[in-house]
């Protein structure tokens, strides 16, 4: 089933008898318990996968992994602030593989990174990576390695629920659209609505801060993210119209040149293969937004 399936029978599942809107609601809560019982079940590389690769035998000696993410991400990324732990997809990917390295899930290092500061903290060598709704594209990729695709999504519309005169990215000419600085939404809308005013703000916060409070329109970034946000709980919100763009490949940031790579995407195809990956979607996306049928994993060179 395609990502674009899985995130229209979604939408389906957050709707509310209104015109069809959908409103943002508080989601269903992680499985706290299956999700730290399925990254301590995870596989853990022997001593000549690790010196293989000079990327990982760096963590290996240096005994933590340096992680740039972020901790709002409701299905990807969030710290629970009760028990200090980070849940999610892109959080259960990033302890996999650090227990896969450093057999314990819990020795990484944690920094705050958002769509501005990804390339750069890589480039300063603050982590050893960074995993975080990141999508791969060309611009990206002169300046920093990506392993993946891990994930794909496309872009999408937010609006106040109460707007029906924009039903989708077609409708935006003329009409002050929000979307992140740093991401591939000016891209998008460059391309898909040329003549609507953009307004780039640094943070995916700004930017719904900015709808809720009709600064602006529209919000125009990652299906995912808006997803995301209304399962949140973000205010009196709905997405207009299906899906658009080409499909977005999330991919694990790394230094340029790293071996890395190779060594990520080959412990992704491990966890695909052996099923971990669809029951961490299932824990972390499915369960939460009533999709039952996992996605097929993107395909990995």
């Amino acid at each position: 089933m395609s990502i674009q399936s899985i995130l229209k029978s979604t939408v389906v599942a957050l709707s509310v008898l209104s015109g069809g809107s959908v409103f943002a609601q508080q989601g269903t809560p992680i499985n706290a318990a299956e999700f730290d019982a399925l990254v301590a079940k995870g596989p853990v590389a022997d001593a000549a996968t690790i010196a293989s690769s000079t990327w990982a035998s760096k963590i290996k000696q240096a005994g933590t992994l340096r992680m740039g993410s972020t901790q709002t991400s409701n299905l990807f990324s969030l710290l629970n602030e009760k028990d200090g732990k980070i849940r999610g997809f892109d959080a259960g990917l990033a302890q996999l593989l650090t227990r896969y390295i450093l057999g314990d899930a819990t020795k990484y290092k944690f920094t705050q990174v958002n769509s501005s500061t990804r390339e750069q903290v890589l480039i300063n060598d603050q982590v050893d990576m960074v995993i975080a709704t990141y999508s791969i594209t060309p611009a990206r990729q002169e300046k920093i390695s990506f392993a993946g695709p891990y994930y794909t999504s496309q872009a999408g519309v937010l609006v106040k629920s109460n707007n029906n005169a924009i039903q989708s990215y077609n409708d935006l000419a003329g009409k002050r659209t929000a979307t992140q600085a740093g991401s591939t939404g000016p891209a998008i809308l460059a391309e898909f609505a040329p003549k609507a005013t953009v307004q780039e703000f640094q943070t995916h916060q700004e930017a719904m801060d900015a709808l809720r409070q009709g600064r602006v329109n529209a919000y125009v970034t990652d299906y995912t993210l808006l997803l995301n946000a209304l399962s949140l709980g973000t205010g009196d919100a709905k997405l207009a119209g299906a899906p658009f763009g080409a499909q977005d490949p999330y991919g694990i940031g790394l230094p340029k040149g790293s071996d890395g790579v190779a060594f990520i995407n080959a412990f992704l195809k491990k966890i695909q293969a052996d099923g971990t990956w669809t029951k961490l979607w299932t824990t972390s996306i499915g369960q939460r937004t009533g999709s039952t049928a996992a996605p097929t994993p993107p395909a990995l060179p």
